[in-house]
């Protein structure tokens, strides 16, 4: 059957609410998932940023750190909304999940909420204490806010990994008895969805930061303050990105072995054999792959280190507990892969002019592509949940729960997604505009070479407030 064949089934037999209820998960996810990405990492970049202007005495990164932070607060703030209506959609939406498996989730769920309200806490200390605290004691009121993005995250991740591959419950007669919440906690793909998660957010984060001051660099602003921006940014996230290649490559040789069938729409494959070859790009149709590159046996090489490693397929189930889009899935993955290994190489670059002439690299090439690395982030992340969750599909907790038995009966969610789609969209213009407006404004105050150390410049001491830059 064709993939809209099946995308039409599936609609059949879970009612009319099941697409409209996946869309308005997907489309609320998809937006706040970035806004969590700077949460979870803008913190730790704006405290080194910080860091480096009080051991260094470094205006330049202490300015950074002062701007940054007010965008670190505005995202914090935006991300609670969307944050906060993720949490109503999971019992509005998907009743059935929690209804089922509530009492499985609540810690997770509970652990995450403890963090978010730390970061909250700590964001507004932190905010309120620049020209308030000595310095220090500033830069540890900020620790707390990064301690609380990542472990928030662990806690939410943990969640989608136990729904990847449930386990620490007992169930009798279709009820929960009793929950051993470490192995809920820690499932066993979260062994590699947390550092995966984890990474991307800082990658997503950190060339995001760096892509602004790599246009600003581009349109001819080369000087000290968008040097220093883009390497407070880019190195952080070029630094990582080795590892996150390495924990992605991980994962997806764990999920062959735990979700077969997920791996299977990942690769393209089709029969369970041996000798398996790897597709680049392709779109599969009908049996066939069309414009699709062919490595032969480079699949069973990757999953087992050998040609003769058998990878199952698709085959090896049902049809109706198969993922319905496969070539969806398989393009995302390629996506990212290639996405992820073009940042690899923008920061082997300029690794390789930095080691022999200690500098960045001069082509426009390389600050083009650093101007891209931050939507170039975004997409791979956002494939990668595309991967993750049409993936699992027809599941929504592997092998125990289909997406049609957690969704709703009750009508409207097509009327709820389309009130989402038009609120998110005001929600994310006004954020653009007031990121837009912040920028402006530190454009014109650039022309005061004012220092922003802790409390006053001494030379303003004695004026009033509202002529000392805020």
């Amino acid at each position: 059957m064709h993939a809209g064949g099946m995308v039409l089934l599936a609609a059949a037999q879970g009612g009319a609410q099941v697409v409209p209820a996946r869309a308005q998960m997907a489309a609320t996810l998809g937006f706040h998932i970035i806004l969590a990405c700077f949460g979870i990492a803008l913190p730790s970049i704006v405290l080194l940023a910080e860091f480096i202007g009080l051991r260094r005495e470094n205006q330049t990164a202490m300015r950074l750190a002062r701007r940054w932070s007010q965008v670190m607060g505005v995202l914090v703030a935006v991300g609670a909304v969307t944050g906060t209506v993720l949490s109503f959609e999971m019992g509005l939406l998907w009743p059935g999940l929690m209804r089922q498996y509530g009492s499985v989730l609540g810690l997770p769920f509970g652990v995450e909420g403890l963090f978010f309200f730390l970061e909250a806490i700590f964001a507004g200390i932190y905010l309120w204490g620049w020209r308030r605290l000595p310095g220090w004691a500033h830069w540890w009121s900020g620790v707390p806010i990064a301690v609380s993005g990542i472990f928030g995250a662990i806690a939410v991740i943990a969640v989608n990994a136990w729904m990847n591959t449930p386990g620490g419950f007992t169930e009798v007669d279709g009820r929960i008895t009793s929950v051993d919440v470490w192995q809920v906690f820690f499932s066993r793909s979260a062994v590699y969805e947390m550092p995966h998660m984890v990474l991307a957010a800082y990658m997503v984060a950190g060339f995001g930061v760096a892509s602004v001051y790599a246009v600003g660099i581009l349109r001819g602003r080369r000087d000290r303050y968008h040097y220093t921006g883009f390497a407070l940014g880019f190195v952080p996230a070029a630094i990582l990105t080795p590892f996150q290649i390495f924990v992605g490559d991980t994962a997806a040789r764990a999920i062959a072995s735990d979700q077969p069938v997920k791996f299977a729409a990942m690769e393209y494959v089709a029969q369970t054999s041996r000798q398996v070859p790897e597709w680049l790009a392709g779109v599969y149709v009908n049996g066939h792959i069309y414009a699709g590159i062919k490595i032969p046996y480079l699949d069973s090489l990757l999953v087992g280190f050998g040609p003769g490693t058998k990878v199952i397929g698709w085959d090896s189930v049902a049809p109706a507990d198969r993922p319905p889009v496969v070539w969806l899935i398989h393009l995302s993955f390629d996506v990212m892969v290639g996405l992820g290994t073009l940042l690899l190489l923008v920061g082997l670059w300029a690794a390789w002019t930095w080691w022999r002439r200690r500098r960045w690299p001069r082509p426009l090439l390389f600050w083009a592509l650093g101007a891209v690395s931050g939507l170039a982030a975004i997409v791979a992340m956002e494939c990668g949940w595309v991967v993750t969750e049409e993936g699992r599909q027809p599941w929504v907790v592997y092998g125990l729960q289909t997406t049609t038995q957690a969704a709703t009966t009750n009508g409207g969610v097509l009327a709820s997604l389309s009130i989402v789609i038009v609120v998110y969209g005001v929600i994310g213009a006004g954020t653009i505009a007031i990121l837009l407006m912040l920028s402006r404004r530190w454009r014109r105050d650039d022309r005061d070479d004012t220092p922003v150390p802790y409390g006053p410049p001494r030379a303003l001491a004695d004026q009033p407030a509202s002529q000392v830059e805020s």
